[in-house]
């Protein structure tokens, strides 16, 4: 099953047993368990320890999840509080060689601004997924680059070209109004007011 799948039907799959639906949770996902662990400053192992007590805590709670659109802020939560237990079972420490340069400096730290934008793509990418498949494919043959010319979307879509702009209003639209985004905030898609 491919990633673009919508969250609500991959999570009912998952929690069927498809092991195609699980790959593509965890393939959907794991970037987001790895931004937060890089954000705790983990080492790769650490991180990877995280990773894993995240997708066993999954497999333990999956069938208990009535709310697939909470699936990405649980899996958030958990994955912060799993380097928050690493790093106080660890006593905060950590290693580092001064011979390498300033003690002070962390190369592999991710921003909360970065962190953000990451789960704001994914947000999107969860939101399209939501769509009907012409209005995604629209909106995505909207942004490929270099540009296409519309003759080339109506050819491909197999619609007027005069009826490109009013069904991308209208996919924006629903767009905005997908689950996946109303489950982040009105801030997830830039300003709206």
């Amino acid at each position: 099953m491919s990633t673009s799948g919508s969250l609500a039907v991959l999570v009912s799959r998952a929690q069927e047993g498809d092991q195609d639906a699980w790959d593509a949770i965890v393939e959907r996902f794991l970037p987001l368990v790895g931004a937060i662990a890089r954000q705790h400053r983990l080492s790769t192992a650490d991180a990877d320890d995280v990773g894993q007590t995240v997708w066993l805590r999954l497999v333990e709670h999956l069938g208990a999840l009535r709310e697939p659109a909470a699936l990405p802020g649980w899996i958030r939560t958990t994955a912060r509080n799993e380097c928050l237990r690493l790093l106080a079972a660890r006593g905060r420490t950590r290693v580092v060689d001064p011979q390498a340069g300033g003690l002070d400096t962390v190369t592999d730290d991710l921003t909360d601004a970065e962190l953000l934008a990451a789960e704001r793509r994914q947000a999107l990418r969860d939101a399209l997924a939501e769509l009907p498949e012409g209005r995604r494919e629209l909106l995505l043959l909207l942004l490929v680059d270099p540009p296409l010319a519309y003759e080339e979307i109506s050819r491909r879509l197999g619609i007027p070209i005069g009826s490109i702009g009013p069904t991308r209003a209208r996919a924006f639209a629903q767009l905005r109004d997908t689950e996946a985004l109303r489950s982040v905030g009105p801030d997830s898609t830039g300003d709206r007011s």
